[in-house]
């Protein structure tokens, strides 16, 4: 298989070897820089309590390869994935051979998985833009793009405009389209895409109303106000921005009608069911609270640095991330908001070393140390009794390393 590749001609054509499993089941596209994988989880988790036979497909994974296609509340199993992957490859390996990368072979096992299961709804988290990725071959119903950040520029364009386009290539004639409008940028973009393709364009900004924000340590309540009804509703995900993916989740259900038939009762609970690992998920160990945040853009990084100011956190920092993201940017927000900060290699070629993130932190921080592992760096917060609570932050490579640690039990209860 091959790296990352852009465009819809492999996958279209495995598609079309399968017999079109991506139309098989009707599907939601849920597109965005920031928050596509929460907004995607709680839609998932309010079909769930709808009674709707639903398949979550997310990326990337924390641990296992697994979590990335969900039936319900429940990972494929990996004999299940195994199969669906065998006839990928095996379509793949046909004459003339139509090579495809790893995140198109898994895009295809997913449709493969929902069509066999017979599922009501298919939710699709667009892996990287909109236009050209993998999932886009699917005739979605209803696409939503989420908060459009600066991110992956050197594909999407450098602009917020550039970058929006680009994920309103998941717009569909007729049909609506959601989006968060906040950035006129990005507005304007998701409007010149809605009048060329005939989508009927919802922006969040205009017509829904979140108010009433409560971030606790123990999830965030808010209120909503949608042209449909007014909520009062509970994620157990934290941060105020995580009120804002429940509430696109909660307006997207609106407009999905009868394909996902969810009154007030299910989608309240729902939102409150959601999960969604490694975005300011709570472990407590040795007594200590440590939160695994995959902010691994600047807005991620505001997002959990507004998340510290609200609640009031006296939190230390294990930082690391890819060398090609604005570590800078990340540096600026997250280091006045922490007491001790340690960085860190997380698992990847593509990551920034601890001496070059110290670098980046220096503007800020003269005191962020590098450490020489994430596990060297955990043991040491841990051992010390003035350690009140760590944050593990960046890229979700190392969320996912953080995770299996403390799932371990390495560093005892």
């Amino acid at each position: 298989m091959r790296g990352m590749r852009l465009g819809l001609a492999a996958i279209d054509e495995i598609c079309a070897r399968l017999d079109r499993p991506e139309r098989a089941v009707p599907s939601v596209l849920v597109a965005g820089t920031n928050g596509k994988g929460s907004t995607a989880a709680a839609l998932s988790a309010i079909a769930e309590e709808a009674g709707v036979a639903g398949g979550l497909y997310t990326s990337p994974h924390l641990e296992s390869v697994t979590e990335r296609i969900r039936i319900g509340r429940t990972d494929v199993s990996p004999d299940e994935l195994d199969a669906m992957l065998a006839e990928v490859f095996a379509a793949s390996d046909r004459a003339p051979e139509v090579p495809v990368t790893y995140f198109e072979a898994m895009t295809a096992a997913a449709f493969l998985t929902f069509a066999r299961r017979r599922l009501d709804l298919a939710i699709l988290e667009v892996g990287l833009g909109g236009r050209l990725d993998a999932t886009n071959v699917a005739p979605a119903s209803v696409s939503v793009v989420t908060a459009i950040g600066l991110d992956h520029v050197q594909e999407l364009g450098p602009t917020v405009a550039a970058i929006a386009g680009e994920k309103a290539g998941v717009f569909r004639a007729g049909r609506p389209a959601l989006v968060d409008g906040r950035l006129p940028e990005a507005l304007a973009s998701f409007r010149a895409a809605a009048a060329r393709t005939g989508a009927r364009l919802h922006d969040m900004a205009e017509e829904s109303t979140v108010s009433g924000i409560d971030v606790e340590l123990s999830g965030t309540a808010f209120r909503l106000r949608t042209p449909v009804r007014d909520y009062a509703l509970e994620t157990p995900l934290r941060g105020a921005h995580q009120a804002a993916n429940a509430a696109m989740a909660v307006r997207a259900t609106e407009l999905l009608g009868e394909l996902l038939p969810a009154g007030e009762a299910e989608i309240a609970r729902g939102v409150a069911a959601v999960r969604w690992p490694g975005r300011l998920e709570r472990f407590t160990v040795r007594g200590k609270s440590v939160f695994l945040d995959g902010c691994h853009n600047p807005d991620g990084a505001s997002a959990l640095g507004l998340f510290i100011a609200e609640t009031g956190m006296d939190a230390d920092l294990v930082f690391g991330a890819m060398g090609d993201k604005d570590l800078a940017a990340m540096a600026g927000v997250l280091a006045p908001m922490v007491h001790r900060i340690r960085l860190v290699p997380a698992a990847s070629d593509r990551a920034a070393s601890p001496d070059e993130l110290a670098r980046r932190f220096a503007p800020f921080r003269d005191d962020a140390e590098p450490s020489p592992s994430l596990a060297a760096a955990l043991d040491e917060l841990l051992s010390d009794p003035a350690t009140e609570s760590i944050i593990v932050a960046g890229s979700l490579y190392l969320v996912g390393e953080a995770r299996s640690l403390l799932l371990s039990g390495r560093f005892g209860s």
